[in-house]
């Protein structure tokens, strides 16, 4: 026997288990700013020095504080937003080890999943645009709740890709996808154009 009360052994991994939890809440920019400075997309350990964070394998990167993982990126929104966002962080250039504050917005997953690079098997450049051997033709489609429509045929790709803007602005993708393919292509041709 070890001369305490079992009551007291319950009260004392109790407030060991509520310094713990308290230890593992939810991250503040007060304890992000007291463990790291902010560099052009990077955390610097404050005491240590060094650029903080490691690869996960799929091009994020991640660190751990407190015994919790966390992506680099987060922690970066909370060291300069000073929150934690519900919603997702998107890597507006979708490279994800760029973390400048800048190349960084809070979005939807939807949104974070329309900002995605075009598939290894696109050949035109712009997503949602190919040739349709069968006809001959340029084709657009767009996927919307994972159903794909399509916006027809066309002899030109600029028709095509036109078509393409078209769906995502009508779908509202201007504000969540200012990297779009499509909107590069036509605002580089227009601006050619103009010339």
């Amino acid at each position: 026997m070890s001369g305490i009360h079992e009551s007291q052994k319950s009260e004392s991994a109790q407030s060991a288990s509520r310094l713990t939890s308290t230890n593992r809440e939810r991250l503040t920019q007060e304890r992000v700013k007291e463990l790291f400075d902010y560099r052009d997309g990077e955390l610097i350990w404050n005491i240590r020095g060094g650029v903080a964070g490691y690869s996960n394998g799929n091009g994020y990167l991640r660190i751990e504080v407190d015994g919790k993982k966390h992506y680099v990126h987060r922690v970066i929104w909370l060291w300069n937003n000073g929150y934690l966002p519900e919603k997702g962080i998107d890597h507006i250039n979708r490279n994800r080890a760029d973390n400048r504050i800048e190349n960084l917005r809070e979005v939807g997953q939807t949104c974070n999943i329309r900002n995605t690079d075009n598939r290894k098997t696109n050949t035109s450049g712009v997503k949602g645009v190919y040739w349709g051997a069968e006809n001959g033709k340029w084709r657009a489609q767009i996927m919307v709740a994972g159903k794909v429509h399509c916006l027809g045929s066309h002899i030109d790709f600029f028709e095509a890709v036109c078509h393409r803007l078209a769906a995502e602005q009508l779908l509202g993708w201007e504000g969540c996808d200012s990297s779009s393919p499509a909107l590069k292509f036509i605002q580089a041709n227009l601006q050619d154009g103009i010339k």
